[in-house]
């Protein structure tokens, strides 16, 4: 008998989470039971979620950046339902996919320099393994260096390029050859392109963590540096290209940036396939694979699958069909120019970083006495707490779901869909400004709610093994 899968979807939700807690991980649906986000969720289309009460929801998060055209887009949803129905056959081991290679030329169309060759596997953090792998072999040399803060995978190779703390703990020894800097520091790059055998240094133009901007000057003098000791410019644009930023690569708002290698997933099949893929220069794809005898000297067993690169096709034509990279500058100037209004009314918002719809927004130390004191209060209890009184009371009251911006900074980032409508924008502020004016009142519910999640934190951290940091 066939599975019925609106069957097993309809059937108890409460159930459902607890057999996902009891096999899959049980730590995780704790985290999601203690914020408030275990919902049963029933239906997903465009930015739009909702739960099995019926209630609908404006998602801000889009699955951690995979939805830049929302849900279910039609063009997308068509495109793979072709394949699946056609008898078109995949992954014949001895072949060259047809899909594949159209998806390639579309996408060395799409860069802004000399890029010809692609790569594709599944997934952010594969594309991230074969950038170090492509690097060391194309150079002959092994150290890479990434930003303290930077996030690309958790694979050990890309969790050796890692710049967070709380992500590396614990899984020690890493690649002794990666190297991190400090953001926006061209002195300190500058020392250890001196002192190491530098194969590459990769980057995300924007920070995920944090959304931080990198500086032009600072990408500039990165890439002078590469040139000047024969390394690789590696711009991982996993989370902030496809359109993300309002350029299809968010590297292109940087004159004169010409990378070597860059790094595509998460968007690039819509949300619905795993997909990734390494964009690179012919001599240094001829480097990795320089003979017939060394033409699968790096591979992957489901990469270049008719789903993912037809995905792929469907998600470049709907850029371009719906205008998006405008869409994306259109719209992200109306959340900044909202926010900033709120910014001068709100004393905890110190900062609203946007580009494109990459959006972060901010906070610091307030000046008036109260607001201080709480502030310190929630600090010395831990130091992720902050921004949950901005995002826990945004899902609860506004229902807007939208995420902290790593851990121990005190930042909310918004990733919207790129095809979100000004009356979404709207949402987003008055449902923001309502949690601003509860936040700005000490004492208050919000900061009782805080201080619940501050006694779940403490009590958490005395459960950690031997061995962890408190």
């Amino acid at each position: 008998m066939p599975i019925d899968i609106g069957k097993i979807l309809a059937e108890g939700g409460g159930d459902r989470f607890e057999l996902f807690k009891q096999r899959v991980s049980p730590q995780w649906a704790r985290v999601l039971r203690t914020i408030g986000f275990d919902k049963n969720w029933v239906r997903g289309e465009g930015p739009y979620l909702w739960d099995d009460q019926g209630t609908k929801y404006l998602d801000f998060m889009s699955g951690w950046g995979v939805f830049n055209f929302g849900r279910k887009h039609p063009d997308i949803v068509r495109a793979v339902d072709e394949v699946l129905h056609s008898d078109f056959p995949g992954w014949i081991a001895f072949d060259t996919p047809a899909l594949a290679a159209v998806l390639a030329d579309e996408l060395c169309r799409r860069m802004p320099n000399d890029l010809e060759r692609v790569y594709f596997c599944n997934s952010g953090t594969e594309a991230v393994e074969a950038a170090i792998k492509f690097s060391r072999k194309a150079t002959g040399k092994h150290h890479i260096i990434h930003l303290s803060k930077s996030f690309h995978g958790l694979t050990t190779g890309s969790l050796s390029l890692n710049g967070d703390a709380s992500f590396r703990q614990g899984f020690e020894p890493f690649l002794p050859t990666s190297l991190e800097a400090p953001a926006n520091d061209l002195p300190v790059l500058e020392r250890l392109f001196a002192t190491h055998d530098v194969a590459a240094f990769i980057a995300e133009p924007i920070l995920g963590k944090g959304v931080v901007i990198l500086e032009d000057d600072y990408l500039r003098g990165a890439q002078e540096l590469c040139r000047k000791h024969d390394a690789l410019l590696v711009m991982d644009e996993v989370q902030t290209g496809m359109g993300r930023s309002g350029k299809f690569l968010a590297s292109e708002w940087i004159e004169g940036l010409d990378p070597d290698i860059v790094l595509l997933s998460k968007a690039l099949s819509g949300g619905l396939v795993p997909v990734g893929a390494l964009i690179t220069r012919k001599e240094i794809h001829d480097a990795v694979y320089p003979s017939m005898e060394k033409a699968l000297t790096h591979a992957c067993t489901f990469g270049m699958g008719n789903l993912a690169m037809a995905a792929g096709l469907a998600s470049l034509q709907v850029l371009d069909d719906e205008n998006l990279l405008a869409r994306a500058n259109d719209l992200g100037a109306q959340f900044k120019a909202g926010l900033e209004a709120q910014q001068e009314r709100f004393e905890f918002i110190s900062e609203i970083r946007q580009r494109g719809l990459m959006i972060g927004i901010v906070f610091d130390k307030p000046r008036s006495m109260g607001l201080k004191t709480a502030w310190a209060m929630i600090h010395k209890m831990d130091k992720n707490l902050f921004p949950q009184a901005v995002v826990i009371p945004l899902f609860d009251d506004g229902k807007v779901l939208t995420q902290v911006a790593g851990h121990a900074i005190d930042v909310v980032k918004l990733l919207p869909p790129l095809t979100i409508s000004e009356d979404d924008v709207q949402w987003f502020l008055r449902s923001f400004e309502d949690v601003m004016t509860s936040l700005h009142k000490f004492p208050g519910p919000v900061w009782e709610v805080v201080k619940k999640l501050g006694k779940h934190a403490i009590k958490g951290r005395g459960r950690k093994p031997a061995g962890q940091e408190a």
